[in-house]
């Protein structure tokens, strides 16, 4: 069974690239995009139970997705939450891991350790 996946990004390019490739090495199913923090939390809110792992941007067109994280913080066990920034300085995977995201990647270098991360949910 795919990953029933939130995509939390404002950046159209990104999530045509990623969605196919979540798809292909992850069996992810993305079910909801957000580009806003309150339509992030509204996503979540609206699936409930119903989603598997969440994806954060970090600077969205409105808000952060460190509020999106805050908001989420309890989810069940099965739901995971998982950073995918330009910018993981210590700082924000620090703040990042105290609001709950299970890992945090930087976009440009460290895409095969989050492409693992989400394959080793769907085991």
């Amino acid at each position: 069974m795919p990953l029933r996946t939130i995509l939390i990004e404002d950046s159209e390019t990104i999530r045509e690239n990623l969605i196919p490739t979540l798809a292909e090495m992850a069996d992810a199913l993305v079910i909801e995009i957000a580009e806003t923090a309150s339509g992030a939390i509204a996503a979540l809110d609206r699936h409930k139970q119903d989603w598997d792992l969440a994806i954060v941007d970090l600077f969205l067109k409105e808000g952060s997705g460190l509020g999106v994280l805050r908001a989420a913080q309890d989810r069940s066990p099965h739901q995971h939450m998982v950073v995918l920034t330009n910018y993981p300085t210590p700082e924000i995977r620090r703040r990042c891991r105290d609001l709950g995201a299970d890992g945090v990647f930087d976009k440009s270098t460290e895409l095969e350790a989050f492409f693992d991360l989400c394959r080793s949910y769907g085991v």
